[in-house]
């Protein structure tokens, strides 16, 4: 019987476990914002909102203690300067998970795990870029596709002479 076994083994060994929520929680500090199956999004959590309480009080102590559960500076530095900040009023509660439809290969329910009372600069700031340098990467393969048939063209013609 599982009395008093919390958390979700996911099919893993303890150490990937571990290591596959520290390298999780440091790309959720990083983007504030990742795509996920919904058991690892829910079990995130247990992770991730601790560290942000954790940021709260920033001292030598706390980031040791951040960086011993990340072993990611830039993710403990961002912790501690900008996020500790952000939410230094908030009581918990720091993670949101959105369900986001199957994937496509194994209908596994998929998820969206934001950081609530994200700027919005950083919201939506970044699906523009995306949209921007989509659109310059289809003219580029436009014009790569282009040159193909001359340069063919003018090989048969080489070949025919």
């Amino acid at each position: 019987m599982r009395h008093q076994k919390s958390g979700r083994k996911l099919n893993r060994t303890s150490s990937h476990r571990e290591a596959m929520f520290k390298n999780m929680a440091a790309s959720l500090i990083q983007h504030e914002e990742i795509r996920t199956t919904l058991p690892k999004a829910k079990e995130l959590r247990r992770v991730a909102e601790p560290l942000i309480t954790l940021a709260k009080v920033s001292s030598v102590a706390n980031r040791r203690l951040a960086y011993a559960r990340l072993r990611d500076r830039d993710a403990v530095g961002k912790l501690f300067d900008v996020l500790g900040v952000r939410y230094k009023n908030r009581p918990g509660g720091y993670l949101r998970i959105l369900k986001f439809g199957f994937r496509a290969g194994d209908t596994a329910p998929m998820a969206l795990v934001q950081l609530v009372d994200r700027p919005e600069t950083a919201a939506v700031a970044a699906p523009e870029a995306v949209t921007e340098a989509a659109p310059a990467k289809k003219v580029a393969k436009k014009a790569a596709t282009a040159k193909k048939p001359a340069a063919k063209k003018a090989a048969k013609a080489k070949k025919a002479d």
